[in-house]
């Protein structure tokens, strides 16, 4: 039995190397596979010349202007469409809903708080001085009132009327759809950018990214200045709108929620992977507001700032033409026209053979 167990034990030992190498051969021919595609790298050289038309890609300034379009510069000095330091109140509004929502907020809940706030605090002081032991040795055991009963019940109903009605009436008109003419806006979200495209306008696209500081990129790269925007909300494209125009704005996302919001407009609407929601918003002054990503989505959420820019109606068709676009009406003017032109060609076409002269004797030799 000993004999066996050392025949078996000399026999494993002879075939290990040969068991290893056979484990070791097995990459070469991956290697050689492998090898195969690298003796072709000259074909590969093509994309390397193709190279220059990706670069043509790039803004065409390092400020983003294009042909008859130059970015608007903020106002700086009036804090507009953008944060304020040590500011407790809402941003100013350039939306009807969010001017309405601002008055509902100054004119209604907050005069409502106050007095309130103020008269709970009368009433604790009157009873601390009124109804303490050495000025009421003898408390009171008053039990009932009807009036103050009523009174307690009524004026809290009324109150409630009263924020009711206006929030009712905001969250309406909030959920007004768009007019059928509104220009829509279709902005997706990605990890961690957005992309802006106009379906109405020849169905271009305007990738959006955070600029970063001048310390932070490479020589020839774009940075930000102070005509982009405050550090942390500047952008390489802005989402360009007409101002004082219906819009409707449709997002969505490629990959994880995301959350459209531009605190200036009143504006907040969550774009959700395969899903599109829609909302209409009207800018009603020219200018340019910041707004950030509010849903968590990610290592980068907090760099994926957006900017709006409202430009008058003909500078906005200006900025569609220089993007590759067409407005609406122009569009269809364009496409009538080759429709309209088609029709002198074919009432041409006969003519032709008649007086080419060298149309005949082709004839006469296919016969």
């Amino acid at each position: 039995m000993n004999i066996l167990k050392k025949f078996l034990i000399v026999l494993a030992a002879m075939t290990m190397p040969t068991l290893a190498l056979a484990q070791t051969a097995t990459p070469a021919p991956v290697a050689k596979e492998v090898a195969a595609p690298v003796v072709a790298t000259p074909a590969a050289a093509a994309p390397v010349d193709a190279a220059p038309p990706a670069a043509a890609a790039a803004p065409k300034s390092m400020d983003g202007s294009l042909p008859g379009y130059t970015p608007m510069r903020p106002d700086y000095e009036n804090s507009v469409g953008m944060p304020k330091a040590k500011e407790i109140d809402f941003q100013e509004q350039f939306t009807e809903n969010g001017q309405y929502a601002k008055w509902i907020n100054n004119s209604v809940l907050l005069p409502i708080i106050t007095l309130i706030s103020l008269f709970v605090l009368g009433l604790l002081l009157w009873v601390i001085v009124r109804f303490n032991r050495r000025a009421n040795p003898v408390p009171s055991k008053t039990t009932h009132n009807t009036f103050i009963e009523i009174v307690w019940t009524l004026v809290p109903v009324l109150i409630l009327l009263g924020i009711a009605y206006p929030s009712l009436d905001l969250l309406a008109k909030q959920f007004k759809p768009a007019p059928a003419d509104a220009v829509t806006v279709k902005v997706t979200g990605y990890q961690w950018y957005w992309g802006y495209s106009y379906p109405d306008h020849g169905g271009f696209e305007v990738v959006s990214n955070m600029l970063k500081e001048e310390a932070d990129v490479g020589a020839g790269e774009r940075f930000r200045t102070e005509n982009d925007g405050p550090k942390l909300l500047a952008v390489d494209n802005r989402m360009v709108v007409p101002a004082g125009v219906p819009l409707r704005i449709q997002t969505t996302a490629a990959d994880v929620i995301h959350a459209f919001a531009v605190p200036s407009l009143w504006f907040k609407l969550d774009a959700v992977p395969g899903r599109l929601n829609e909302k209409a918003l009207t800018i009603t002054k020219p200018g340019v507001y910041f707004g950030q990503c509010s849903e968590l989505c990610g290592a980068r959420h907090a760099y994926m700032p957006i900017v709006v820019e409202a430009l008058p109606p003909a500078q906005f068709a200006a900025w569609v033409k220089a993007q590759g676009g067409a407005m609406p009406g122009e569009a269809a003017a364009g496409a009538a026209a080759p429709a309209a032109g088609t029709a002198p060609d074919t009432t041409t076409a006969p003519a032709a053979p008649a007086t080419d002269t060298n149309a005949a004797p082709a004839a006469a030799v296919t016969k």
